[in-house]
């Protein structure tokens, strides 16, 4: 049960990642991308580090 904790910990660490390149890589090259899901991007990071971090402190009550 703890290493399917960790690997979901680690999957969401991933996903958070992802979005945050995303965001940034829309940020810098600007233009319309940017203009329509620049806000969207940066919401869902957010929502991805939330996931993360509860999952991470579900882990380690687990332990």
């Amino acid at each position: 049960m703890n290493a399917f904790m960790m690997i979901l910990v680690v999957i969401a660490m991933l996903m958070t990642l992802g979005v945050l390149f995303a965001g940034l890589f829309s940020m810098a090259r600007g233009g319309e991308f940017n203009r329509k899901y620049g806000n969207k991007l940066m919401r869902w990071r957010i929502i991805m580090q939330g996931v993360a971090l509860v999952l991470f402190a579900l882990a380690m009550a687990a332990k």
